[in-house]
């Protein structure tokens, strides 16, 4: 049943290996179980945020705190099935995710999820690539088999980010239109005297009036742009721990999948922490949409199976590979999702730029996958 539930331990009679082995030692695992791998997270990672889209979030703090209750979810399961050595330093890799995981939904409200997450996903892969490829913070070098190709690779998928952002997203005129703070109001009659007693996102909680909605287009790019690109920083570096354990650890086990659990509570912990934070300073009064909280837990159980499995493509392809891969094909996704279901871009320009990023992050996929062949 867990198999069912988790492509990620579907593929585990397909990644055994000998405990004591560092992460550089990939010979016992199966290659096509790091591409599948990689196909999962991709289309997890561009989809995760869609079930949560159309719903009104606020500011975030309580939406990040839900996210990070379906992420646990996942691990719990993960961790029941493998009983995993815990490692608290690994809890470390979590904590900077759910740092860079704060801004989301600020990103998703000023630039959008299709170019928020092409920003976020270019600047991660440039921080995994570099980190893991030259050794920054005591991990070991990382090269794949045609290290020439992954070059290459890198800069195609730093090509197709670029040229993401040159897509015009409408997402300013979409946000005019969500639902205001009724439902906020229906669930605590109160929250317009929190308005008057502390300092919150919103200004007019009867006009659904945000902060965030009054800047003009151009102060919301630059605010979600500047945001995405420190997110995606914090993401790119979010595995080093996990990744030292394996490489400076006695009998620490090569396989991915024996530190999500710790990950993931790294995550929550942080989650709650600055949510118990943003509810003192609320004065016990925190913005809380009730509609969120399934899909928060959905988007949440998505992340968690595609970090799994992101887990799995590290130790098999390696960082050079997986990272081009697993952060560049996403924007494909997300951008599908722009374009079909929230209609976030429209106009032949934006689409002919689209349709050249699609072939360039297409380019990288395929590159990247060739250089770990031998």
């Amino acid at each position: 049943m867990m198999q069912l539930l988790f492509p990620a331990l579907a593929l585990m009679p397909m990644l055994t290996l000998t405990e004591g082995a560092n992460h550089t030692s990939n010979t016992n695992f199966s290659v096509s179980a790091g591409y599948i791998s990689s196909a999962i997270s991709v289309i997890f990672y561009g989809s995760n945020f869609v079930p949560v889209k159309q719903f009104e979030t606020g500011d975030g703090m309580f939406f990040q705190w839900v996210l990070s209750s379906g992420i646990f979810l996942v691990g719990l399961v993960i961790n029941m099935y493998k009983q995993s050595v815990f490692y608290p330093l690994a809890m470390v890799g979590g904590v900077i995710w759910a740092t860079g995981n704060l801004c989301v939904v600020t990103i998703l409200k000023t630039i959008g999820l299709s170019l928020g997450l092409c920003i976020w996903a270019t600047t991660s892969l440039l921080m995994g690539w570099l980190s893991s490829s030259y050794g920054w913070f005591g991990i070991k070098e990382e090269k794949s088999h045609d290290m020439v190709m992954n070059y290459i690779a890198l800069a195609f998928a730093i090509l197709s980010g670029i040229t993401y952002t040159l897509v015009k997203s409408e997402v300013s005129a979409s946000d005019s239109n969500d639902p205001p703070y009724r439902e906020v109001i229906e669930y605590d009659p109160d929250i317009t005297a929190s308005a008057n007693s502390a300092p919150v996102i919103q200004d007019e909680v009867d006009g659904g009036i945000t902060v965030i909605n009054k800047l003009s287009p151009t102060k919301k790019r630059i605010l979600g742009t500047v945001l995405a690109l420190g997110s995606g920083c914090l993401y790119g570096l979010n595995f080093v721990p996990a990744i030292y354990i394996q490489d400076h650890y006695s009998g620490a086990s090569p396989n991915g999948l024996d530190y999500v659990f710790a990950h993931y509570c790294g995550i929550y912990l942080t989650a709650s922490v600055y949510f118990c934070i943003y509810v003192i300073f609320m004065r016990n009064k925190p913005v809380v949409y009730p509609k969120a909280i399934l899909p928060g837990i959905i988007s949440g159980i998505m992340w968690g199976v595609a970090t799994a499995c992101f887990f799995v493509a590290n130790a098999v392809l390696l960082e050079p590979v997986s990272f081009p891969i697993i952060t560049s094909g996403p924007m494909l996704i997300a951008s599908a999702w722009g374009v079909l279901l929230f209609k976030e871009i429209k106009g032949l320009k934006n689409m002919l730029i689209l349709f050249l990023a699609f072939g360039l992050t297409i380019v990288t996929v395929v590159l990247s996958g060739l250089s770990k062949v031998n």
